[in-house]
């Protein structure tokens, strides 16, 4: 039945009757298979992926890299929890390597993403220190490129 996860997971506009042909199961066989999924919050939420590069939408998406100290009994859970309670963040993860956590964080302008970071995540007891990096463009995001020139293979001629 992961299947059917997996073909929702690329694209939710997939009615159950597609998805059974897709899968040859039943149309109920799937709309039971995705009740019970989103009964057991295996799928969590239903979204699109938006280019905003082509709408008149102005934001800034950050990447911050964040070194913390776990809390004792708690781990690392504590602490991501503090952070990605905060609206900025849009993503949390644990990471393995140089840092310990990576945060997502939209804003309207770097200013504004850099006061979140001075004033919101910086600040916090936990927090060892912070490095950010500013998303400049985005070429693919959750399995989709975005913008693909076509390029000229045509072979210039001179007169």
């Amino acid at each position: 039945m992961e299947e059917i996860l997996e073909i929702l997971e690329k694209n939710c506009k997939y009615t159950a009757e597609e998805i059974a042909s897709m899968t040859n199961k039943t149309e109920k066989e799937v709309t039971d298979a995705i009740k019970k999924y989103e009964d057991e919050k295996t799928i969590v939420e239903y979204s699109a992926l938006i280019n905003w590069e082509n709408t008149s939408k102005e934001s800034v998406i950050a990447l911050i890299e964040v070194k913390v100290t776990p809390q004792r009994g708690e781990g690392f859970d504590k602490v991501a929890s503090r952070i990605y309670r905060f609206p900025e963040v849009k993503s949390c993860y644990l990471m393995s390597g140089g840092f310990d956590l990576t945060v997502i964080v939209e804003g309207k302008t770097m200013k504004e993403v850099a006061l979140f970071v001075a004033e919101k995540l910086a600040v916090q007891e936990c927090v060892l220190s912070t490095a950010t990096h500013f998303v400049l463009k985005k070429y693919k995001d959750k399995g989709v490129i975005f913008e693909e020139k076509q390029r000229d293979d045509r072979e210039d001629i001179f007169i």
